[in-house]
C-alpha cells in the first residue's frame, strides 16, 4: 500500500499495490504493520457496504461524535464516487476545511479518515458501491452531520443533486455543530 497524506492532518489516500497475473490481481487492503507505521487505526470494530442506484446521489456530511467517534477507512467497490471530508475537530488548525478525492472500483484508491472528520460523497456512476470500516460501532445517539451545502464550507459538488435523503437534506450548517474533540 502507498500512503499519501492529504492536506487535512492524519487523513490519507491509500493506493493498492496490486500484484497481477494472467488470473486477475491480489491487493491487500489493510495491513496492522503499515497502519500503525503512519499512527493510524489498527482495529476495525464495525464494517459497512452502501450502495447508491442512482449517479448523482448525495450521502453526507455525517460524523459519530465522542465518545463514539470514529476513524474510517473507505473503499468504491463497484462504479466511481466523489467523497469529501470535512475537519471538525476541536482546535484544528483546518477546522471547516474540506478535501476530497474520486474512489473508483477501477483502480481501487482509498481515503482514511481520521475521527473527528465528517465525511459524505456523491455518486459519479450508477450503481456505486463503497466498503466502510469503522474504528468503533456505529451509535445512533452519537450521530451528527453537517448540510451538504453550507455556503461556509464551499464544497464544489461535481454534478447535479439526483437523490438526498430528508435527513441529510435536514442537517445543520457547520456554525451550529460543536466541534469534535
Amino acid at each position: 500500500m502507498k500512503f499519501t497524506p492529504l492536506h487535512l492532518d492524519g487523513a490519507y489516500r491509500i493506493d493498492l499495490e496490486r500484484r497481477s497475473d494472467s488470473r486477475g490481481s491480489f491487493a491487500r487492503l489493510f495491513c496492522r504493520d503499515e497502519f500503525r507505521a503512519f499512527g493510524l487505526s489498527e482495529t476495525w470494530a464495525q464494517c459497512n457496504v452502501s450502495h447508491s442506484v442512482q449517479k448523482g446521489t448525495l450521502r453526507g456530511l455525517h460524523f459519530q461524535r465522542p465518545p463514539k467517534a470514529d476513524a474510517k477507512l473507505v473503499k468504491c467497490m463497484a462504479g466511481a464516487v466523489f467523497d469529501v471530508i470535512v475537519d471538525l475537530r476541536k482546535g484544528s488548525d483546518t477546522f471547516g476545511d474540506w478535501t476530497s478525492l474520486t474512489l473508483t472500483a477501477d483502480l481501487g484508491e482509498m481515503i482514511y479518515i481520521p475521527a473527528g472528520f465528517a465525511h459524505g460523497f456523491q455518486t459519479l456512476t450508477d450503481h456505486a458501491e463503497l466498503l466502510y470500516f469503522h474504528s468503533d460501532s456505529y451509535s445512533p445517539e452519537n450521530e451528527g452531520g453537517v448540510h451538504y451545502a453550507d455556503r461556509h464550507i464551499g464544497i464544489a459538488w461535481p454534478l447535479a443533486i439526483s437523490s438526498l435523503s430528508e435527513r441529510d437534506q435536514a442537517l445543520p450548517p457547520i456554525d451550529k455543530v460543536e466541534p469534535i474533540g
